[in-house]
Parts: structure tokens; C-alpha cells; sequence
């Protein structure tokens, strides 16, 4: 696949010749349980960019493998940058490549909810300030048609879903025999529903705190929902379905539909 950080720059001004799209993955470094790696959400938008640029040839820049994770701090290896910094430099690396030509950015989100605020900050600055177009494509709203059928529970954390997918793309890394599920209803919260699929009142998302997550380690590891019931066939279903509608968009986009 086309990697930014792969090509020489006469590759890209030839790209730009032709096209102006180019693909943002940004994830995470953060804890997953003691079956899932800590780079579980970064590897997600990263294989989510590689397979849709192999059927479309658009580019993908470096992958931005931090995030939001204040809570996930609870547990080692967790790196968590304050939105304050991070908005600023999704806006920079969009203004950067604005300037060589590209106008349509798409940012792969694999770090779900927690990363969305400041992704938006950055996106409306951009859009407003810089003349580009920016879209977030988010697996967790963008599998709202599948993950039922699947067999999902609500979105949890290194649960049946991520852990699935991850079996697919990096089965290496992931060790099932430390995954422990949470208890139905165990970590619910009376009108506190995160998961885009719900129907019911929700309030508006906030980061856990670290007591809670502390917590949630006694118990589980780290992890919510149940990681147990993941399989690499239903990752194989959940990441085909993503990439269709991740190249869907970059058609979309780059017809001026999107």
C-alpha cells in the first residue's frame, strides 16, 4: 500500500497530479486486558488504512499511535495525551499536507468515543481555516448495521468486538487464554449507554475515573463485555464490512458525493 512515510516526495507530487485524498489513522497506546496489546486500537485503523488503500491506491499517512486515555492509566504501559495537544496536532499535520495540494482527509479513529472531541476540534478547524474537506470514519458507528448480527454485546472495552477483529489482523498478539469476561450489567451505569447501537436515554460520555479502572483491573484485567466469545471468523466479517464502507467513502469523497 501507498504509505506517505514510504514514498519519495516526486511520488507524491505525481499522486497529487491525479488525486488529493489521503487517510489519517490515529488509535492509541492503552491497556486491553491482559489478552489484548496496548497498541489493540492503533492496529485496528492502521490494517482498516492498508486494506482500503490496497483496493483504492489512496495514500495513508504515518499512523498517530496516541490518544486519549486518562482512565486506562490505571494500568502500565498506557500513554495518554491531553486533547489540548493532541487537537493541535491532527490540525498541523492536516495544514501541512493542505499545503502540497491534498483537500480530502479521511481520520480512521480506532480509539472509539474517547477520541472524537478533539478529532472534531481539528476537523472543523481545518475545514473552516484551511479550504479541505475532513470526514471521521469510526468503527464503532460505522459496524452499527453488522455487530448485531454478529452476535456483539454493547460496546465495552477489549470485548468480543475489538478482540475479534484483532484475531483477525493480529492473532499473534493477542492471548486468549488471560480473557476474562466482565459481569452482565457489572460496569452499567443507570442512563449511561455508550454504545452507538442503543436506543435508550444516554448521557453524554466522560472518561471512567481511576478508581474505577482500578477497579475494573481487580476484576477483569482491564477489560469490559465479553472478550471470551471473540473469533477470528467474526473479526474476518466486522473488518470486511469495514473496509467496504471505508472505501465507500473514499469514492464518495473523491466524486465530491461524500
Amino acid at each position: 500500500m501507498p504509505w506517505l512515510h514510504e514514498m519519495r516526495w516526486p511520488d507524491v507530487k505525481e499522486y497529487l497530479e491525479e488525486r488529493n485524498v489521503i487517510l489519517l489513522p490515529v488509535g492509541s497506546t492503552e491497556q486491553h486486558g491482559k489478552h489484548g496489546p496496548l497498541g489493540t486500537d492503533s492496529f485496528v485503523a492502521i490494517r482498516l488504512a492498508e486494506d482500503a488503500s490496497n483496493e483504492t491506491e489512496a495514500i495513508s499517512a504515518p499512523p498517530l499511535f496516541f490518544g486519549w486515555s486518562p482512565h486506562h492509566l490505571a494500568l502500565p504501559g498506557t500513554i495518554s495525551i491531553e486533547p489540548t495537544v493532541l487537537a493541535p496536532l491532527l490540525f498541523q499535520i492536516v495544514k501541512s499536507l493542505s499545503v502540497h495540494g491534498f483537500k480530502n482527509f479521511i481520520v480512521i479513529n480506532g480509539h472509539r468515543i474517547t477520541n472524537l472531541p478533539w478529532i472534531q476540534i481539528a476537523a472543523e478547524k481545518a475545514q473552516s481555516e484551511l479550504d479541505v474537506r475532513v470526514v471521521i470514519f469510526d468503527p464503532a458507528y460505522m459496524s452499527k448495521e453488522i455487530a448485531s448480527e454478529l452476535g456483539f454485546g454493547p460496546i465495552g472495552h477489549a470485548e468480543e468486538a475489538e478482540i475479534s477483529q484483532m484475531l483477525y489482523i493480529q492473532p499473534e498478539l493477542v492471548k486468549m487464554h488471560e480473557a476474562v469476561d466482565s459481569p452482565e450489567h457489572a460496569h452499567a451505569r443507570s442512563l449511561y449507554h455508550i454504545d452507538p447501537r442503543s436506543t435508550q436515554d444516554t448521557l453524554c460520555y466522560v472518561p471512567s475515573t481511576l478508581s474505577t479502572m482500578k477497579r475494573l483491573a481487580r476484576e477483569t484485567g482491564g477489560s469490559t463485555g465479553k472478550p471470551t466469545e471473540a473469533s477470528a471468523d467474526l473479526g474476518q466479517r466486522l473488518h470486511e464490512h469495514l473496509v467496504k464502507r471505508l472505501v465507500e467513502v473514499i469514492k464518495e469523497m473523491e466524486e465530491g458525493t461524500g
